[in-house]
């Protein structure tokens, strides 16, 4: 009687992507009823190894690889950025920030589980990177090596962070509860009033949580008086007159743990059914218009002046991403962002 020798995942993995070479790991893990952490996890040996859970450390070590590509993606959108490593400040170790002209992060470790160093590795046809999950498995933040990258500090780094174990696996959790908004006994004139006298846009997530109201809800009170609803094509829109213009713009995508800001111009916007996208050489952006279920012109005060973002959201109320013009604290919006956004 013959044994029925299963798969192991790594070599699933394998023979899908021979199959679909176009498919995506997200993509392709949802296929095989896994999550992509685990994918990684599998190819553990030779093609992958698990780092240390450091992950405040290990950030506060990246202007050693100098030039490098981060990306990060939600379900919607993935935005790539090329460039170096600056300001790095992982010191309260629960969140932490990377500025700089190129690459520019909020980082949210508590949501930090796995991390793994992936090699050049043409069976898996994983590239050289820095990989990080979340408990669940879903990724959160990849560092890519580039052709300008100091790969001896990246072998020093990778070697400094190894894990003791290597297992050829991880344990993902179930998602946690979703959050729980009293949105039907909001009081919604104090919502307002607390809105009027925002002084800083970064105050408007703790007066959503103050309220306990979601944040599409929110923006529905505040329509008429401080947003204005608009139409799932004016990320294109905006896109392509910044384009036009060269006014330069911000571009925030996220997921739970870790935003991504681009800043500066766009160039080339390049759309294909479904989808919109800037390929320009040191900045990429993928966001699937097909998956926009609600877009809004937002206005918060502050100090500043009114600060005017564009908010899109999928199905469920989760932000796919936000645009804002470039805008330094201390200074005004520019005038062109804010009569682009008017004119949507």
């Amino acid at each position: 009687m013959n044994e029925i020798v299963t798969p192991t995942l790594k070599d699933q993995w394998i023979a899908f992507r021979a199959e679909n070479p176009k498919v995506r790991i997200r993509d392709a893990a949802k296929q095989l009823q896994v999550s992509e952490g685990e994918v990684v996890a599998a190819c553990t040996g030779t093609a992958v190894q698990h780092l240390k859970a450091a992950f405040p450390d290990l950030m506060e070590r990246m202007p050693d690889l100098g030039k490098v590509m981060v990306l990060t993606r939600n379900e919607h959108c993935v935005i790539e950025r090329k460039g170096l490593f600056e300001q790095v400040d992982a010191a309260g170790r629960h969140v932490g920030t990377v500025l700089g002209k190129d690459i520019d992060l909020r980082m949210f470790f508590g949501r930090w589980k796995f991390g793994f160093a992936v090699n050049d590795d043409a069976a898996t046809g994983f590239k050289r990177s820095i990989q990080i999950f979340d408990a669940q498995g879903n990724a959160i933040l990849k560092i890519y090596a580039v052709e300008q990258t100091n790969i001896a500090a990246w072998d020093k780094l990778i070697a400094a962070f190894t894990a003791d174990e290597q297992p050829l696996g991880i344990t993902v959790l179930p998602a946690p509860a979703p959050a729980v908004y009293a949105n039907e006994t909001a009081d919604k004139a104090a919502f307002l009033e607390g809105w009027a006298g925002l002084q800083d846009t970064h105050d408007f997530f703790p007066l959503l949580m103050k309220h306990k109201v979601s944040r599409t809800f929110a923006l529905e009170i505040g329509d008429g008086k401080f947003t204005r609803k608009i139409g799932k094509e004016s990320v294109k829109t905006i896109l392509e007159r910044a384009a036009a213009s060269g006014l330069e713009i911000m571009v925030f995508v996220g997921n739970p743990g870790n935003i991504e800001i681009h800043t500066g111009k766009v160039e080339k916007i390049v759309e294909i059914p479904g989808w919109i996208n800037v390929m320009d050489a040191d900045f990429n952006l993928h966001l699937k218009t097909d998956d926009i279920a609600q877009s809004w012109a937002v206005q918060k005060p502050s100090v500043d002046g009114v600060v005017t973002s564009v908010e899109v959201f999928d199905a469920e109320g989760e932000m796919i991403a936000q645009f804002f013009g470039k805008r330094k604290p201390g200074n005004p919006e520019l005038e062109g962002w804010r009569e682009l956004v008017a004119k949507l």
